[in-house]
């Protein structure tokens, strides 16, 4: 049986560790030829040398989502090496724990410039080639932190209430203009990645406790992992979801519904 995705072209930006890698790992086993995009080019590099080991076609692109020509390049790099592009998931994203009143501007534009400016830019640059490639689908990685807040996050949950918004606005632009472009959101709860251990440490002393503590936030007792989010996004990014667009999907094991 053909794969969920077969035949398309994606495209995931930080995917060199965490989200981003398990969406391109599920995307390539189901039959995307895949872009692994991401700033570390090490690790990068490595996501796609073991997707082609699996079977799978990948090739790395370095990008630096907050630089428009670099996602100029990208996006040209793919169209050359594989024709088309038909799936854009904008998952890079950076968090930063202050009080308002401590947070240094320079943070809170570096924070805005690779979590919105970023999916800006990425949108930007897709919606042409998706065009040229008779339609696609733009999967936002948002949060639950941009459906309700939480103190010392301000700048991550306006970043991501942002993303959620862009991407309604930019739905319906690509709904009302016959492009067959579909734009929707994901809001993951708490995953565990290698950021979250990092927020365990920091917060709660060791990881288990972190996680422990964390995964009694979400009603369905625990945290979620990369893989649950990835399953989402090749829902969205198939043609299952056709007629799914400018929607808002929460991973977040009941967070947003307590």
């Amino acid at each position: 049986m053909a794969g969920r995705v077969e035949g398309k072209v994606a495209l995931v930006s930080g995917a060199a560790t965490g989200i981003g890698e398990s969406i391109v790992h599920l995307l390539a086993s189901e039959g995307a030829r895949v872009a692994v995009a991401d700033i570390d080019e090490t690790r990068g590099g490595e996501v796609a040398a073991g997707i082609r080991k699996a079977g799978n076609e990948a090739i790395f692109i370095p990008l630096d989502v907050t630089n428009e020509e670099s996602w100029k390049h990208c996006i040209e790099s793919i169209e050359t090496q594989f024709g088309c592009l038909n799936i854009l998931v904008n998952n890079a994203g950076i968090a930063i724990v202050e009080s308002v009143d401590k947070m240094l501007f320079e943070d809170w534009r570096a924070l805005m410039a690779v979590n919105v400016d970023g999916v800006f830019l990425g949108t930007k640059h897709a919606v042409p080639a998706m065009r040229r490639s008779g339609g696609g689908s733009i999967v936002n990685i948002s949060s639950i932190l941009g459906l309700t807040g939480l103190e010392k996050l301000s700048a991550y949950c306006a970043s991501k209430g942002a993303v959620r918004l862009f991407s309604k606005a930019i739905a319906l632009e690509c709904a009302r203009d016959g492009s067959g472009i579909r734009v929707n959101s994901i809001h993951p709860g708490y995953i565990h990645t290698a950021m979250m251990e990092d927020t365990c440490r920091r917060d709660y002393g060791d990881i288990p406790t972190g996680l422990s503590e964390l995964g009694k936030l979400h009603p369905i007792g625990r945290v979620g992992e990369p893989e649950e989010i990835a399953a989402g996004v090749l829902y969205l990014a198939s043609d299952e979801s056709k007629f799914v667009t400018g929607s808002e999907l929460a991973i977040d094991g009941g967070y947003s519904a307590a």
